[in-house]
């Protein structure tokens, strides 16, 4: 394992400063026996595969509970274009992103998580919003055959991506073959805008932003391979080279469009949750806006307010929230152009309702230029 720590202590918000003294428990606080702890009510969520997210409350109806969740490390084979290029990847439940993560501001996660007998490489996972032992990494390493239970506080709100980080070479093997998530920490009191006015949505979509490195042979075509062990010095040595073969959202070019499009109304303001785990992005939905945007995935801090194109830094996940004006499809993208239109970095929002003219008409439709 990588002996530099990837966390700093992370402290307590106000929020959590104001629940009473026995619902406390921060990064630091010993508020909370181990007692206390296990005492406290119990919630198994159940994960979905993205770009859904689990059912949850926005606003949190009591105080501190545990968050039941399970990840089971899966190593399959996928199809990642239209082309038939096969990648092995390492997953957390199947999923490419793995599932979402919803608690609220103070909650405790307990993971349970599973690597099945068969698999070839020991897991382990990395909480960016968690505190202490390399985000849990320290503390979960599983070998094929083997399950471990790990338990954090959730003390900072926002939105926070989770990954494998097994060590050396395998911590980026391991990112860009698949196997990363997010985690969204919503405040107690749910979300608010700048002038803390509340702002509640009415659906929830999360889009986990893919690079990946597939080989290919002298004549340029993508390789295929029998196993892990037989494609992984090729994969590093692609790796390396820094040039992606696909940046793809949720796992494939075009897994998010057509019949697999995201589905919202005229009316409905829309969550999107956008992580990338290993490079930089710039989400951008063309035909509306971000109404409410926290770029950089902190809740306690306001929201920026209507922009274009936010940036998603590598290795975080952001939020924007948008209320749908117009019907029609929007693609939601990368705005480097090249990977969303070239690589795959693309998705489209069917939206239903009427056609607003006084936001958009065709005053006068093509024809031919006037003598």
């Amino acid at each position: 394992m990588s002996k530099v720590s990837r966390r700093r202590v992370l402290k307590a918000t106000g929020a959590i400063a104001a629940m009473p003294a026995a619902s406390q428990g921060g990064a630091g606080s010993a508020d909370l026996s181990s007692d206390d702890i296990g005492g406290l009510p119990r919630i198994k969520q159940d994960l979905v595969e993205p770009p859904l997210v689990p059912k949850h409350e926005q606003i949190s109806p009591g105080g501190p509970v545990i968050v039941e969740v399970e990840l089971v490390a899966r190593e399959v084979k996928k199809v990642v274009d239209g082309a038939g290029t096969e990648v092995h990847a390492l997953t957390f439940n199947g999923s490419i992103p793995g599932p979402l993560i919803v608690c609220h501001e103070g909650d405790f996660v307990e993971l349970t998580l599973r690597n099945p007998r068969g698999n070839a490489f020991m897991h382990n996972i990395d909480f960016h919003a968690s505190t202490g032992g390399l985000g849990g990494g320290a503390l979960t390493q599983v070998n094929p055959g083997e399950q471990v239970v790990l338990r954090w506080r959730a003390t900072k709100p926002g939105t926070f991506i989770y990954h494998c980080a097994p060590g050396g070479s395998m911590i980026p093997y391991h990112v860009v073959s698949g196997m990363n998530g997010a985690v969204m920490v919503l405040p107690r009191e749910g979300l608010s805008d700048r002038d803390g006015s509340p702002i509640r949505y009415d659906r929830a979509y999360y889009v986990g932003e893919q690079d990946l490195y597939v080989p290919r042979d002298a004549e340029g075509n993508f390789k295929r391979y029998t196993s892990h062990a037989d494609g992984i010095a090729d994969t590093l040595g692609a790796m390396r080279g820094l040039i992606p073969s696909h940046v793809v959202f949720n796992g494939g070019a075009g897994s998010l469009t057509g019949d697999q499009a995201l589905r919202a109304k005229v009316g409905e303001a829309v969550l999107f949750i956008h992580s990338q785990a290993n490079r930089d992005s710039r989400p951008h939905l063309i035909g509306g806006h971000g109404d409410y945007v926290w770029e950089q995935g902190s809740f306690s801090d306001p929201p920026a307010h209507g922009l274009e194109t936010w940036f998603i830094r590598g290795g975080s996940a952001g939020a924007a929230i948008y209320t749908f004006r117009q019907p029609g499809v929007y693609n939601y993208l990368n705005h480097n152009l090249i990977e969303a239109v070239e690589l795959g970095a693309l998705a489209q929002v069917v939206v239903e309702g009427e056609w607003d003219e006084t936001l958009m008409k065709q005053v006068q439709p093509p024809g031919p230029i006037p003598a």
